[in-house]
């Protein structure tokens, strides 16, 4: 039994009346990615306020791991709600809190001991680890990379990438901020091979530590091992280890924002799992609490010690009903079960990409880790000339009016990501790649030359 069930046109009439008042009500600063408006969510189903059912393959942006309402999650959210829906974790300790810190501590890669703080957001997290990691060195400078996404706060905008989507007209920002180069091996130079580019991305972060910077005034390297909002691209094994030898050799602290790429989207629980080392901090967030606004950074205790009593927290970090959805999240992930499917994913998933792209030749690459996996479009495979946003969203557009949620990524807004659920069915995950495949043939198809006459 398909799960897609259209019964108006996409966007249908009731959620273009939703939206249009949407539009009034609030800032066109505001972004917005389909014109749907939402009624109901199951698994990898959602239904929208005319009655169409789609799949989603978008996520939340990453945060349904586990898909939309799992029974586990309602059953823990529904029984919290009768017992204590906030507390503040500064004025009062519930157990709830101190669990997820607790399992957090033990499932984060490496053996030393952990501490955790709880907050809400993404954004937060990676500025509680930079204030982490200053507080440690007694350092100010921080060390990010092209293309990276830590979030929207002045801060983590300062570490953000993409300037005209993310920064135009906030600025100035947090001073202190270095940005290198990060080894996209598809942009690489022509003349390079995959080798000697990441020897050359590896030199700059070398040269940086001299040209722009003296280590001895570096707090902390942040760096994503996949990166996300850059496109799904994932650090060469090589580059994350030297990263790590950096940080130990002076005493940096190596913070993994794993927000994105973490809780088992690359088919391991982190990412950094794939590559054999360990960082000093760890930030989550998104699939953390299974739609529930929950982040945290996890590391060593003595550096998550270092600041004073009291310069931590916040009114609603760790709130209980996002924590008692994150006890849930979190053993439903960890389970070697799940893990497993979620690499089943990705097979499928880089199997009909490939098939993709050797029948399109506006797909210039093919990339990520795991499930976690991005197509970029180009309209000349041979120059690598990126698709503009707008002829990307012609893909995501056909797709949705044909009953798939798709977003894009990328620097230059041209890569359609997948982040499904990571336990959806074969049925529902074939159904929503024939649509998206439908879709790419269908614009490659339009973007063809007529034949002379």
């Amino acid at each position: 039994m398909p799960t897609i069930k259209l019964v108006t046109e996409i966007p249908g009439p009731n959620s273009r009346a939703l939206v249009a008042r949407r539009e009034a009500a609030t800032p066109r600063g505001a972004a917005k990615l389909t014109p749907l408006a939402i009624a109901h969510a199951e698994g990898a189903a959602v239904t929208d306020v005319d009655g169409n059912v789609l799949i989603d393959l978008a996520g939340g942006i990453g945060v349904l791991a586990v898909g939309h309402r799992p029974p586990q999650v309602v059953a823990a959210l529904k029984a919290q709600i009768d017992d204590l829906i906030h507390m503040c974790a500064i004025v009062g300790t519930y157990e709830s809190y101190v669990r997820v810190a607790e399992l957090l501590n033990e499932i984060t890669p490496g053996t030393h001991a952990k501490k955790t703080v709880l907050l809400n957001s993404g954004s937060e997290a990676v500025e509680t680890a930079v204030k982490l990691a200053r507080s440690y060195t007694g350092r100010p400078a921080v060390i990010v990379f092209e293309g990276a996404y830590h979030g929207r706060t002045n801060l983590t905008l300062a570490m953000t990438s993409k300037y005209a989507l993310f920064k135009k007209s906030f600025g100035p920002f947090a001073p202190e901020i270095y940005r290198i180069p990060f080894p996209n091996l598809y942009r690489r130079p022509a003349q390079m091979s995959e080798d000697q580019f990441i020897d050359w991305s590896i030199s700059q972060l070398e040269n940086a530590l001299i040209a722009q910077v003296d280590p001895s005034a570096v707090a902390a390297i942040v760096v994503e091992p996949v990166q996300g909002e850059g496109g799904f691209v994932a650090a060469p094994p090589r580059f994350l280890q030297r990263i790590r030898e950096l940080c130990t050799e002076h005493g940096i602290v190596m913070v993994c924002d794993e927000i994105q790429c973490g809780f088992g989207r690359t088919g391991k629980l982190f990412a950094v799992e794939h590559y054999g080392i360990v960082p000093d901090l760890i930030t989550t967030a998104k699939s953390l609490a299974a739609g529930m606004p929950l982040a945290a950074v996890t590391g060593k205790a003595e550096i998550m010690d270092a600041p004073h009593p009291g310069g931590l927290g916040g009114t609603y970090s760790g709130n209980p009903l996002a924590c008692v959805a994150a006890i849930q999240a979190i053993e439903m992930i960890r389970q070697p079960a799940f893990l497993q499917r979620a690499a089943q994913i990705g097979e499928t998933l880089r199997q009909h990409a490939r098939a993709w792209q050797a029948e399109n030749e506006i797909i210039g690459d093919v990339r990520g880790l795991g499930p976690m996996l991005a197509l970029e479009f180009v309209s000349d495979r041979a120059k690598k000339t990126p698709f503009t946003a707008l002829e990307t969203m012609q893909i995501s557009s056909e797709a949705l009016q044909r009953g798939v949620i798709v977003i894009r990524a990328g620097l230059y807004s041209n890569c359609i990501r997948f982040l499904p659920p990571l336990n959806m069915s074969d049925a529902q995950l074939e159904e929503a790649l024939a649509v998206v495949g439908g879709a790419i043939h269908s614009v490659s198809a339009s973007r063809q030359p007529e034949p002379a006459r």
